[in-house]
């Protein structure tokens, strides 16, 4: 059959029809998109550790420890479960994981602190949960850092006083901090990739059972057809999704919709490729199960690339996944120009390509065996 445009869209609405026919792969294609970008930012809704249990040992008891004392109790990210003079109980405590650090206000602290010194102050923290860790480090240190230097003014004989050298963070990128800030923009481009895939399996599966062997134009009209889907999906997760959770975004929009073509083509491409090896609709599922998990954590967001072994390397790098999910927090997030993330064009394009050609040839071909 000749490709004319009245074939194509006659093609190209009749994915649409199909789609809609099954709810099977309506709801992948479609609607999941939808539920995960409500169900899974709202995981991480509370993405900031706030009101952490702590314990304070206060072995000085004096006016020194109370003005500390109340310092902390001002801080956000920690409440004070108790306060004792005995450093053995607040172990105990921690032990029984009911609070999550210590400090300790030594019985010399304001002798220390008048020969300048910062007196020995003691801040003990469980390993258990290191968001933990590093908020109610962040609010201690702060809290008590500007009690001394209120104290510090007080003594006369202090020509100068620092506790320690301040530091202050700036996040770049995640201006939040916070942990659905961090994950959700890496998963975006994959459930895209996962939807996809799924979905775009089942139906060439579907077809195929029915002896489908597509012309030139069934199999470009089915590709624009899921490109279309796939991109206004990409559209609603980076724009919409993005502004309702305040995760960062619009780094580098116009990059943003060059990439969204390429990296959709390529994962259309492996879809239609490993859809040509299935026998059955169900057998996407069994894709599905074993492969989501890996693709994540070899894309270098939950472990880093350089902690893993170069085979491992060298496979994360290989899959479009990880160069999707990097060049997508790259051009969202971080706002790279686009000609440092053409590298990632290019693979893609080049993967997309060879894809979809080794497809058309097997999809066009499985009728005559």
């Amino acid at each position: 059959m000749k490709m004319t445009p009245k074939n194509f869209l006659y093609f190209y609405f009749k994915t649409f029809k199909d789609i809609a026919a099954n709810s099977s792969i309506l709801t992948t294609l479609v609607l999941s998109v939808f539920v995960y970008s409500f169900f899974y930012p709202a995981a991480y809704k509370a993405e900031h550790a706030e009101s952490l249990p702590i314990i304070i040992v206060d072995e000085e008891q004096s006016l020194m420890t109370s003005s500390i004392i109340g310092e902390v109790t001002k801080s956000p990210n920690v409440q004070i479960k108790t306060v004792t003079g005995n450093f053995a109980e607040a172990q105990q405590m921690i032990k029984l994981q009911q609070a999550d650090g210590i400090l300790l206000l030594p019985d010399n602290l304001s002798s220390s602190l008048r020969r300048g010194e910062v007196g020995g102050i003691g801040l003990y923290l469980s390993a258990a949960n290191f968001l933990k860790t590093q908020k109610i480090g962040l609010g201690l240190a702060t809290s008590v850092e500007h009690a001394l230097a209120e104290q510090a003014e007080k003594f006369q004989n202090i020509s100068e006083f620092s506790p320690a050298l301040s530091i202050h963070q700036i996040p770049l990128f995640n201006t939040l901090s916070g942990y659905g800030s961090y994950i959700f923009p890496a998963v975006a481009p994959l459930i895209i990739h996962q939807t996809i895939l799924l979905g775009l399996c089942m139906l060439i599966a579907g077809y195929r059972e029915k002896y489908w062997a597509p012309t030139r134009t069934e199999f470009w009209a089915l590709f624009g057809a899921i490109l279309t889907i796939g991109f206004l999906g990409c559209l609603y997760l980076f724009g919409f999704t993005f502004w309702l959770n305040d995760y960062p975004r619009g780094g580098n929009f116009l990059g943003m919709l060059i990439a969204v073509p390429i990296f959709l083509s390529c994962v259309i491409g492996l879809s239609m490729l490993i859809a040509s090896f299935l026998d059955m609709p169900e057998r996407a599922g069994h894709v599905i199960v074993f492969t989501s998990i890996p693709l994540f954590l070899l894309s270098g967001t939950a472990w880093p690339h350089a902690a893993m072994p170069e085979w491992m390397q060298w496979l994360g790098q290989a899959l479009p996944s990880t160069q999707g999910i990097q060049m997508f927090i790259q051009l969202n997030q971080m706002g790279v120009p686009t000609q440092l993330v053409i590298p990632k064009m290019i693979y893609l394009a080049t993967f997309a390509g060879i894809c979809l050609v080794w497809s058309y040839f097997r999809l066009s071909r499985a009728a005559q065996k």
